[in-house]
């Protein structure tokens, strides 16, 4: 006859098997064996008697939570585990809420802490974006000569000189402090024909700035004789502007002209229209 949960005698007939079987490896089988199917009543006999390690789902985090654990029980708080585990505190919170709390710390060691924690955080972070910035940088791969033209145009529309009613200038003027931005737009204006005796260059920079290292970097990155640099344009210094870019990294910014460069603005022009439209018929 089926076993029934019915009385305390019962369970206490029921118990050492339930616990023999769990101790044997099995899981819910148990209930089949016991004819036990309630199952706050099997979770009664087997109180206590820890769940087969193979019926555990595997978590990447289980290593984590068991060191996050043991650093506890040596009395470390959620910032010192934080900087030891680099893993955020509200998961550390769920590990280690059933633990005793360590004794407090004076306000400077909570600092100290504190600030280490935050100095990790920003360290796993850089380390975040670094790895962001290399993956996309492996989704462009090499350019077609089609890709490099199309990305020429955008860039000399968003940031070269533009022709206006009010002000006709149909001549190819590109200025930008960005020395990747300087050598993808030399590279475009290559796989346009355009020669590197018709580029002219000036340099505009504060004043107050190294003007001969800048001067000296621009001609490095372009590789262009000095003779090809016009006179640099120095912007006064204006002591009651707080400005940012200063410093050793602060070059400026380099102008290119192209000379004789009516008939390439024109085209530049059309390109971009050309465009222009191609996004239209294709939304």
């Amino acid at each position: 006859m089926p076993h029934t949960y019915r009385n305390h005698l019962d369970y206490e007939a029921l118990r050492p098997q339930a616990v023999a079987l769990r101790r044997a490896g099995l899981s819910r089988q148990i209930r089949d064996r016991l004819h036990v199917h309630n199952n706050d009543i099997l979770n009664r006999l087997l109180e206590g008697i820890p769940a087969p390690d193979w019926t555990r789902r595997p978590n990447a985090k289980d290593d984590l939570r068991e060191r996050a654990r043991a650093l506890r029980k040596e009395g470390r708080t959620y910032d010192e585990i934080q900087l030891e585990l680099g893993c955020s505190k509200s998961s550390i919170s769920l590990w280690v809420r059933d633990l005793p709390k360590p004794p407090p710390r004076t306000p400077e060691e909570a600092s100290a802490i504190a600030r280490r924690g935050w100095e990790a955080t920003l360290k796993r972070r850089d380390e975040e974006r670094r790895r962001t910035k290399q993956a996309a940088t492996s989704e462009i791969g090499e350019l077609t000569d089609r890709e490099l033209f199309l990305i020429g145009v955008g860039l000399y529309w968003s940031e070269g000189s533009k022709s206006k009613p009010y002000r006709l200038s149909e001549r190819a003027i590109f200025i930008n402090s960005d020395p990747d931005m300087i050598r993808v737009y030399l590279t475009w204006l290559r796989l346009l024909g355009v020669s590197d005796e018709r580029l002219r260059f000036h340099v505009h920079i504060h004043e107050s700035a190294d003007v001969a290292a800048a001067e000296q970097f621009w001609a490095d990155l372009t590789g262009a004789d000095r003779s090809a640099f016009g006179k640099t344009a120095l912007k006064k210094h204006n002591p009651k502007t707080v400005r940012k870019n200063v410093g050793d990294g602060y070059r400026g910014c380099l102008m290119i002209r192209v000379s004789q460069s009516a008939e390439l603005y024109r085209r530049i022009e059309g390109w971009w229209y050309g465009i222009v439209l191609g996004a239209e018929r294709s939304a």
